[in-house]
Order: C-alpha cells, then structure tokens, then sequence
C-alpha cells in the first residue's frame, strides 16, 4: 500500500516548486535605458531580481521532491524485485518518464535563473545607439512550472504503481500434488 504521508509530502514540495516557479514568471527582471548625471553616456537600470531567488528555490524544491521518491522507491533498480505484470510496467514507464520531465523542468529553471540573473554592465555614448539590455524572454518559468506540474503528476503515479507492483500477492493455486516422478 502507498503511503499517504509520502504521498502528501510529495505533493507538498511539488505544490511548492509549482508556485515558486510562476512566481518567478511573474516578476521577471525588466531594464530600462537612462543617462547618467552628464547626459554623456546611457546605461541599463534593472528593477528586483528576486525571480532568480524564486526559481532557485523551486529547482531545490523539486530536487528535493525527486529525491524522496528515489529514496522511498529504491530508484527501482535497488530492493527486492516487483512481481512481473501490468503494475511494474506501468511503474517502469512512469519512473523514465518521470525523470525525463524532471530533467527538463531543471533545465528550465536552471537556464532561467541564469539568464534573469544576468544584467547588462556596459554603458554607450549619447550619440550612439542605446545599449541592449538583455533580460529573460518571457515563458522560461512558465515552461519550467509546466515540466514540475508533470514531474509531480508522473512521480506520484509512479510511486503509486510502483506500490502496487510490490505489494502484489500471488495467489497459490490448488495443486494435487501430481508429479512426473513415481
């Protein structure tokens, strides 16, 4: 049987990561382009940086959530052997697919964290072009919040499936006792 309060703690972390993600895509970095004090030179002026700390914090989140499901299913290769049938496939589909969603959310997350915490540092002459101020492209976190939604659905079914396969009892089937030998 699967535990529930794995279950709930799962779900909790994952709950978590999901927010922390779209809140970082909510407050993005955003820049502007001013003069300095002399009007000789402009610059970029970059407003909070606090979606790096958001998708940080949901990348650790999730990491943290995978790492409990790896721990509590033995990574499927460690521990007893699951009893063959639909479950175990089902687990065994589950489990790759859970971590390939992982591995993207990560990515997503990582590479947006990265980028949002990148600023511009050079400045330009008045007379020439202003300067490019890069910030993230709008859609990073989001992808990433969309990739720990399906982490958490995949790893919680799996883990499910995963408790099924184990817990399954073979029925022991009436036998006479016959045999080939006299």
């Amino acid at each position: 049987m699967a535990s529930l309060l794995l279950l709930v703690l799962i779900f909790v972390f994952n709950l978590i990561a999901f927010a922390l993600a779209m809140a970082a895509e909510q407050r993005r970095s955003t820049a502007r382009v001013v003069p300095d004090a002399e009007n000789n030179y402009t610059y970029c002026v970059y407003d909070s940086d606090i979606a790096t700390g958001y998708g940080v914090g949901a990348l650790l989140f999730l990491m943290v959530s995978q790492a409990v499901v790896a721990v509590a299913t033995k990574c499927l290769c460690c521990g007893r052997a699951l009893h063959p049938g639909g479950p175990r496939f089902c687990a065994l589909i589950l489990f790759l697919s859970s971590w390939v969603t992982f591995v993207i959310a990560e990515s997503c997350l990582l590479a947006g964290s990265v980028e949002n915490a990148y600023h511009t540092k050079y400045r330009t002459l008045f007379v020439d072009n202003p300067p490019s101020c890069q910030t993230l492209r709008k859609g990073v976190f989001g992808a990433g919040a969309a990739f720990v939604f399906f982490t958490s659905l995949l790893s919680e079914i799996y883990y499910i499936s995963f408790c099924k396969a184990r817990d399954v009892t073979i029925a022991k089937e009436p036998s006479i006792g016959m045999s080939s030998y006299p």
